[in-house]
């Protein structure tokens, strides 16, 4: 009998992997397809590589006023050798480093003990549930007829692409608005919201629809009656915007995790989303058997996922009871600038009388003024009670990282006066956190830079 066995060797299962040698266990782990799952493979990382020369040539254009843009498949091929780089360095060299039985097969349950691969059979005390997801297709008339990428096949494809129509409005929607405009594509979004990103508060999806706008990406909002159909060698995107003809079309339409592989032999129940039903230690209707990352449905953010698969792991042989507070997990869309947010908006605060919002613009940093920073704002929901801070939205440069501090600062319980009573590099962006935090007790454009 296996010890633990793993399904699943992208971010959650290589996180489970680690943390079961630390705890003296050798995991079985079965996977399909290459080392490190989505996130390495068809995920974050190729993804941000080519928002990377998408950005970087963007700035050229600016700054030297020239129309340059890069090579399209020259770009491409760039993101490959990036991901061949990072998947060897962080994924195949690293399992020799581990001690684990590693099979490469599809996994499906037998019954609430054992697993089937291929023609054997592994019983096992604990099982960790960690398959990931693939894109969600909506119920599009025509969709049927047409041939569609989702975010992977947008990420390799074929020959330089003149025109691309994406449905969807939210992370990877704008992210790929931004790659594929950036390498000089006509791209146009259909959204069925009345917004993009309608996760956030209004005033940032506001701002997120200007940025994409400034990089010439045209965006219908409130989209209803989409129909797709084949026109000669071009796609047609019609509804109640009117029609859209181009050489592609891009489902960014969500992700559902995958779950078939006999869980009803397990005893695992779906949750209402589709995903795998966990309490809050990540266990699942069968008490030997838990789940992380995507095939949960929750949020699906590589860096969970590694947490995730890590505390399952602990909670399965030890008595921790370790729990993620999902408050305080920050999410970031890596536009430029970028748009993050963590803890509660003012939308999911609505009629709470304790909450005050602080808000600043970029124009009133002074990194925004050095940087020619035309978008940007942060806002801090307050608690007035204790002035904690409940959540932090933000559009700027280094948006990334002035969320990271984010929820570090929230995670730790902290007040705006904490805040206030650090110091931050002047000058920087990470510093309007400061600012907003200042501006509760007084008016900061009547405050010099040094305060």
């Amino acid at each position: 009998m296996e010890k633990l066995v793993i399904i699943g060797y992208g971010a959650a299962g290589f996180a489970a992997m680690i943390k079961a040698n630390e705890l003296g266990i050798k995991p079985l782990m079965v996977g399909k397809g290459p080392l490190g799952g989505t996130c390495v493979n068809v995920g974050c990382v190729p993804s941000k590589k080519l928002l990377s020369i998408s950005h970087f040539y963007r700035e050229l254009r600016k700054k030297l006023q020239i129309n340059q843009f890069p090579d399209f498949m020259e770009a491409f091929n760039e993101k490959d050798e990036v991901v061949r780089a990072l998947r060897k360095k962080k994924y195949e060299d690293i399992i020799s480093s581990y001690d684990v039985k590693l099979i490469q097969g599809e996994a499906r349950f037998k019954d609430k003990n054992s697993v089937k691969v291929g023609n054997e059979i592994y019983e096992f005390e604990k099982c960790l549930i960690a398959t990931g997801s693939r894109l969600n297709v909506p119920q599009i008339e025509g969709i049927e007829n047409v041939e569609f990428w989702s975010s992977e096949k947008a990420l390799s494809p074929d020959v330089r692409v003149e025109s691309l129509t994406i449905i969807g409005g939210r992370a990877l929607a704008l992210e790929f608005s931004d790659i594929y405009s950036g390498l000089g594509t006509e791209v146009a979004i259909v959204q069925r919201s009345p917004r993009l990103i309608p996760e956030y508060d209004p005033e940032f999806s506001v701002t997120a629809r200007r940025i994409l706008e400034s990089y010439g990406v045209k965006v219908f909002l409130n989209s209803r009656n989409i129909k797709v159909s084949k026109k000669s060698d071009r796609i047609s995107v019609s509804g109640s915007f009117g029609n859209i003809e181009s050489e592609k079309l891009l489902l960014a339409t969500g992700r559902r995790p995958n779950v078939e592989i006999g869980l009803e032999n397990a005893n695992v129940v779906l949750n209402e989303k589709g995903g795998i039903k966990v309490d809050e230690e990540l266990r699942t209707t069968n008490p030997n058997v838990f789940a992380a990352g995507d095939v949960i449905g929750l949020k699906m953010l590589e860096p969970l996922a590694g947490r995730q698969g890590s505390i399952a792991v602990s909670n399965a042989f030890t008595d921790e009871r370790k729990k993620i507070n999902y408050d305080y997990v920050p999410e970031n869309i890596f536009i430029s600038p970028g748009v993050a947010k963590v803890g509660k908006t003012s939308s999911e605060l609505l009629g709470n009388m304790y909450v005050k919002s602080l808000k600043v613009p970029i124009d009133s940093l002074a990194r925004g003024y050095i940087e020619n920073e035309e978008y940007g704002l942060i806002k801090l929901n307050v608690d007035v009670r204790d002035l904690k801070i409940l959540g932090i939205q933000v559009i700027s440069a280094r948006s990334e990282e002035i969320i990271n501090e984010s929820a570090v600062l929230m995670n730790m319980g902290a007040t705006i006066d904490d805040v206030i009573d650090s110091n931050h590099i002047f000058p920087s962006f990470s510093e309007i956190l400061r600012l907003a935090a200042l501006s509760y007790y007084g008016d900061i454009n009547k405050m010099s830079c040094c305060v």
